[in-house]
Parts: structure tokens; C-alpha cells; sequence
């Protein structure tokens, strides 16, 4: 049974950082496309970033390039991502997604604070 179980959200303060992690089961991570989506309140879910199964990543919210990373620990079965110099606008719920076939994780909450 395919599953993904996102952690590491919280609350904290403008500036500082958060990594958020994705454990996957299952499946093997490594051998899929995944992603990062993250959805704010009222608006729509947004595309943050990728990681292929070769390992190419992309991060496509223009709003996080240079502050996010997106990885992954083959041994773990898990993926991050690394959010720094967080600010009030990445407030939102933040999802792992493998891309194909689409399964999703149940999200986590990621609050800043002025």
C-alpha cells in the first residue's frame, strides 16, 4: 500500500527555517518522480519544486528560489524539503506528491510568524 506521511511543519519565526520531511512506503522514492506542493489559505495548491528519480531538481515557485531545497535519502525512503529565511507568506499546507501514478501525502502545516 502506497503511503506518504509528511513531518517537520511547526510554527516559527519570519527568518528562521524549517525542513520538512516525507516518508514514503510502499514504493521505492528514488525510482519515482516526486514533489512538493504547498497551499495557502484561499488560494490554490501551488507546484514548489521536484526531484526526479535521476535526481534532477527543480524548484518552480519563484518565491522560494534561493531559500528552498528539495532532496532526498534513498536509505530512508524519504524526502525533504529545506525551507530557510522563512517568511509570513509560506504560511500555508505543505504536501509531497509522487507525481506518477499520483498519490499524495495528508499535509503539514507550516506557520510564520512577523
Amino acid at each position: 500500500q502506497v503511503q506518504l506521511v509528511e513531518s517537520g511543519g511547526g510554527l516559527v519565526q519570519a527568518g528562521g527555517s524549517l525542513r520538512l520531511s516525507c516518508a514514503a512506503s510502499g514504493f521505492t522514492l528514488s525510482t519515482y518522480d516526486m514533489a512538493w506542493h504547498r497551499q495557502a489559505p484561499g488560494k490554490e495548491r501551488e507546484l514548489v519544486a521536484t526531484i526526479t528519480s535521476g535526481g534532477v531538481t527543480t524548484i518552480f515557485a519563484d518565491s522560494v528560489k534561493g531559500r528552498f531545497t528539495i532532496s532526498r535519502d534513498n536509505a530512508k525512503n524519504t524526502l525533504y524539503l529545506q525551507m530557510n529565511s522563512l517568511k509570513p507568506e509560506d504560511t500555508a499546507i505543505y504536501y509531497c506528491r509522487r507525481l506518477w501514478p499520483a498519490s499524495w501525502g495528508q499535509g503539514t502545516q507550516v506557520t510564520i510568524s512577523s
